[in-house]
């Protein structure tokens, strides 16, 4: 058994949710035959997820319900120093997590048919997110 950890940097994206499955695995070596992928973002206002890769009013449809359930400028917040887009942004993230485990299958990501890797930024401008990407073989 082997373990590959690599760096990946994401281009700063405006806030939503952005699929990032072929910018990740353009930064990464050739996939071996069989094992386990894990990604881990490296940041506390954004997060990771798996989702729906074809129809893009599913990453509004996010976007909407995500500000419904934790909006900015929400009173009782402490944390506000960063503005008001920061908070919310870590609650965001506590929802969505911040590491996918995906199995690797005959060389590839063992997602399915409409699967999808998210980004789900959750700042105004973020900036570059850095992920660290870990291959188990």
């Amino acid at each position: 058994m082997s373990i590959q950890h690599h760096s990946i940097a994401l281009q700063a994206k405006n806030r939503g949710f952005h699929l990032i499955t072929t910018e990740v695995l353009q930064q990464l070596p050739k996939l071996p035959q069989n094992g386990l992928f894990q990604l881990f973002i490296q940041h506390t206002s954004a997060g990771l997820t798996i989702n729906e890769n074809a129809d893009p009013d599913v990453r509004m449809d996010f976007e909407t319900i995500f500000n419904r359930l934790v909006p900015e400028n929400q009173q009782g917040l402490l944390h506000t120093l960063e503005g008001p887009d920061d908070m919310p942004a870590h609650i965001k993230t506590a929802f969505t997590g911040t590491s996918l485990s995906i199995p690797i299958i005959q060389g590839q990501l063992a997602l399915g048919t409409w699967q999808g890797l998210y980004l789900c930024e959750f700042r105004n401008y973020g900036g570059r997110r850095k992920l660290i990407a870990t291959i188990i073989d």
